[in-house]
């Protein structure tokens, strides 16, 4: 079992070591990883997404290692029956880690060659250390053997060490230099232009001093990031190159310097992911700098029936946008910075679409790279191959921030709060009701435009005891959130927010 794993370790280190020539991609557990994201059921991926939230990555890759652990080892007790069971065992893994790097999006002609060179060196240290463990089962269990059997021993562990010792350094040294070629230098040397039309000053409504509220912006740091990148694609924006190509009459072609130098608006828009559960995270508001997607599209000129537009990510990703959608006049964009700098790497640097009023899984693709002008017949994307909604505008939510489920708090008046969204749309009132009481009115803060969420507040006398709380919003159109209660798929969870307190 030892030596089945250690063989497994120096197929994985090595792996990430060829990686660092073939693309980080091609490693192969991050080319496993990406293809069991493509291909797990989607259900189980919505389990992971609720179960795990943001961490569903790191989730993803530490079970993906513990299978892996648990099949080396049965390889390496297989092998010490027969050792060309532990050669098809080891095959079988090389050939799973090439055929799912070959499959990736935008993969070189040697993807493969991570999984294949990685399992020809388990191949040779699983012949060693077997041939270490077979000379000391040879020797006789007598007095006389007993200090050969002990330095055998120590030999297969020493070795074993030695093999686990090289899979830490080729994997440390692989990322390490993986790692200098990101694109954080570049990111820090881009001047951001002026926008043309800046965002407009934030109300001094905003932010009201409740302990426990969320901001009424984000900070990068604590922004939600769901996507399927396994490795955050580094683009360099030397390099980048955007099209806008299909059915349009005249394609077009930008580099990042190009893109720079468009006129640019600043705006606030709060952006959803449909995988949010009533009361979830999932969700944030920021303030974006970027290119109208609107101008672009009217430079191409889309053809008739090219009602969908469809945007990639360089990666391969990509979703599905009604074009109506990004020519309404809604401040539908190509977001080049993120709350005043350039975008983090991580949400999509240098390049990414921000589409007021839809979900994220039709409209925020991250490092975009290309907009098709298709049509909703024509084309299924990636999330509705997967059984989601081919369209997904964002519904009227609300939550409840403090106080927190099953908390406690101190009888007398409590200040109860949270925010509501309707992007798009705009919320008009919030109402909470405590226990089965009437609904009443809570205090809505200020905001600056009907595409970012809004935080209300709520003064509650509070009794002993222990109380339900619930909060429901009202958009615009005079919709109330509906009490309906429904899972995220395929096309946003609804329901009201309801929580459990206990008052001493």
């Amino acid at each position: 079992m030892v030596a089945g794993v250690a063989s497994a370790a120096v197929a994985v280190g090595l792996g990430e070591l060829v990686a660092v020539w073939t693309g980080p991609r091609s490693a192969p557990l991050i080319a496993v990883g990406g293809a069991v994201i493509d291909l797990v059921p989607e259900p189980v991926k919505a389990a992971a997404i609720s179960a795990f939230g943001v961490y569903d990555k790191v989730a993803l890759l530490v079970g993906t290692s513990l299978l892996l652990v648990v099949f080396a080892a049965l390889v390496g007790l297989a092998a010490r029956r027969d050792f060309r069971w532990g050669v098809a065992g080891i095959m079988l893994f090389g050939l799973i880690g090439a055929a799912a790097a070959l499959t990736r999006p935008n993969a070189g002609a040697a993807a493969f060659l991570p999984a294949v060179l990685g399992a020809a060196a388990a191949v040779g240290v699983l012949h060693l250390l077997l041939e270490v463990a077979a000379r000391v089962e040879q020797l006789p269990d007598s007095p006389a053997t007993a200090a050969s059997r002990a330095a055998g021993r120590r030999r297969f562990l020493r070795l074993s060490a030695a093999g686990f010792g090289v899979a830490l350094v080729s994997g440390y040294v692989g990322r390490a230099l993986a790692a200098r070629k990101d694109v954080q230098q570049a990111r820090a040397a881009i001047t951001l232009p002026q926008p043309t039309s800046p965002a407009p000053a934030l109300p001094g409504t905003v932010n009201p001093p409740v302990a426990g509220l969320s901001e009424y912006v984000t900070p990068n740091g604590d922004f939600y990031r769901i996507d399927t990148a396994l490795i955050v694609p580094q683009v360099d924006p030397a390099t980048w190159q955007f099209r806008i190509h299909g059915r349009v009459a005249r394609p077009i072609t930008l580099n990042f310097e190009q893109l720079l130098a468009r006129p640019m608006i600043e705006r606030y828009v709060t952006l959803a992911c449909v995988s949010n559960e009533v009361g979830g995270d999932l969700i944030g508001n920021a303030r974006w700098l970027g290119v109208p997607l609107k101008d672009l599209l009217d430079e191409a000129g889309p053809l008739d029936g090219a009602d969908q537009v469809v945007s990639r990510s360089v990666d391969g990703w990509n979703c599905g946008t009604p074009t109506a959608a990004l020519r309404d006049g809604r401040d539908a964009m190509l977001a080049v910075a993120m709350n005043g700098e350039p975008l983090p790497v991580e949400h999509g640097f240098p390049v990414r679409m921000v589409v007021p009023g839809l979900y994220g899984y039709v409209s925020a693709t991250k490092w975009v790279t290309e907009l098709e002008l298709s049509s909703f017949a024509d084309f299924d994307a990636y999330w509705v191959r997967r059984g989601w909604a081919a369209q997904g505008p964002i519904k009227t939510e609300s939550r409840i921030d403090t106080p927190r489920e099953g908390g406690t708090v101190t009888a007398g008046m409590v200040t109860v709060a949270g925010v509501a969204w309707a992007q798009h749309r705009g919320v008009t009132a919030v109402e909470v009701r405590v226990d089965d009481g009437p609904w009443q009115p809570a205090d809505l803060a200020g905001t600056v435009s009907p595409d970012t969420w809004r935080q209300w507040s709520f003064r509650w006398d509070a009794a002993p005891g222990e109380h339900t709380l619930a909060v429901r919003a009202a958009d615009t159109s005079g919709q109330v959130q509906t009490e309906a209660r429904a899972d995220p798929a395929p096309d946003g969870a609804t329901g009201w927010h309801t929580i459990s307190v206990q008052v001493r």
